[in-house]
């Protein structure tokens, strides 16, 4: 078994609501366990500026899959909620990375880990530190000395409100498979 990270992201048809729903599949994927989920976070696009703003967070699950059988459920998952790839960085009902995969490190035709850019993204390092607190990146760093000079550091925006924490409570309270933060807290990727 192996962790693994992954950045969940969407900015069409209640990408909010969305996101929650997506978090609990998550758990719901072969040889594949939810540990734990960050809260949401708003972010401006990034390239193609002409649309709504996103919502991201990031989920670490504990899996059996290896990377490319991993990504291949989460690209069938980005289709079943409607993913269409017409516009590079455009709008999407939803988009899953895999940041991380234990500690490897990969590069083929299919998966690059850790994430090729996830180390410059704000809007990725802010939610990861909620659930990977110590997280270091292969090749890059330590992601909080990472996060603190990214230029856009302070426009992720957590989202605050009855609906956004209940959900993630709720997801928290039904188990879905994460851990109790005490039981959590200090422990990396492996």
């Amino acid at each position: 078994m192996s962790r693994a990270l992954i950045a969940l992201g969407g900015n069409l048809d209640r990408p909010a609501q969305r996101l929650l729903k997506v978090m609990a599949e998550l758990d719901d994927l072969p040889h594949t366990q939810l540990l734990r989920v960050s809260s949401l976070y708003r972010t401006a696009p990034v390239g193609y500026a002409e649309q709504p703003d996103f919502i991201n967070a990031v989920a670490l699950v504990e899996t059996a899959l290896p990377p490319q059988a991993l990504m291949s459920e989460l690209l069938a998952m980005e289709a079943r909620h409607g993913r269409r790839r017409t516009l590079h960085n455009g709008p999407r009902t939803l988009d899953l990375d895999m940041l991380m995969h234990g500690g490897l490190l990969l590069d083929d035709s299919f998966v690059t880990l850790p994430h090729p850019r996830m180390h410059e993204r704000a809007f990725v390092l802010t939610p990861l530190l909620e659930v990977e607190p110590e997280c270091v990146i292969p090749r890059h760093g330590a992601a909080r000395q990472l996060l603190a000079v990214c230029a856009d550091r302070d426009e992720v925006v957590r989202l605050d409100g009855t609906g956004f924490d209940w959900g993630i409570h709720t997801l928290r309270k039904l188990g879905k498979g994460m851990v109790a933060d005490h039981v959590y807290r200090g422990i990396g990727l492996h």
